[in-house]
């Protein structure tokens, strides 16, 4: 495989997740995007705004090549997890240009650099902040894509949308009936399994 060959299925891979997440938010409120669905504050906007800044810094201000967007959610001083939710003062179009602006940053990054061109982490241990532009890369894919699966699941709980992207729903067919008994049957074999069991799951249903 050539570099250009290895640039190629990087770039599809990451592209194909952050297309994925911004899909999660159409159609939706403002309020539907913003608001928190787990006891610690999970929210689609919120992981939008979460992985432009991982991107800005990972294939940015890494490898020596800052944006020179202004990200005070990261400053010195700034209040904890402030990149995981986006405040009222903040739109959906700020965020998703931001989001987008992030994505050609670092697809420059990508374009101009070897692979194996080493840099510098800014918020990693001195002494152990190398890492070659392919790791960073890849750290990236993972991180957008584990968040796009959170979405997957914060939309389905939202307005019961699924899929994986706009042209691929990749769910097997069935109606809301069919779903319905499909999960009645997996309650079921969940119960069964702790009966069986004798109980020594984490919590003995009865």
């Amino acid at each position: 495989m050539t570099a250009s060959d290895a640039k190629a299925d990087l770039h599809f891979y990451l592209q194909s997740a952050r297309d994925a997440l911004l899909w999660k938010l159409e159609g939706l409120s403002e309020y539907d995007i913003r608001r928190p669905h787990t006891p610690t504050g999970t929210n689609l906007l919120g992981l939008v705004k979460h992985v432009a800044t991982v991107e800005l810094g990972y294939l940015g201000d890494t490898f020596g090549r800052p944006s020179g967007e202004a990200l005070p959610w990261v400053e010195e001083g700034a209040e904890a997890n402030a990149d995981m939710w986006a405040t009222a003062d903040e739109s959906r179009e700020q965020i998703v240009g931001l989001y987008r602006r992030a994505w050609a940053h670092a697809d420059a990054t990508i374009d101009a650099l070897p692979l194996d061109t080493v840099g510098k982490v800014p918020w990693w241990p001195s002494g152990s902040d190398e890492v070659t532009l392919h790791h960073a890369v890849v750290r990236v894919i993972a991180d957008t894509h584990r968040h796009a699966g959170h979405a997957d699941i914060i939309r389905e709980l939202t307005d019961g949308a699924v899929g994986m992207n706009k042209g691929n729903d990749n769910m097997p067919p069935g109606d809301s009936a069919w779903w319905e008994k499909h999960r009645s049957r997996l309650e079921r074999a969940a119960r069964d399994a702790e009966r069986d069991r004798g109980g020594r799951g984490p919590a003995r249903l009865r």
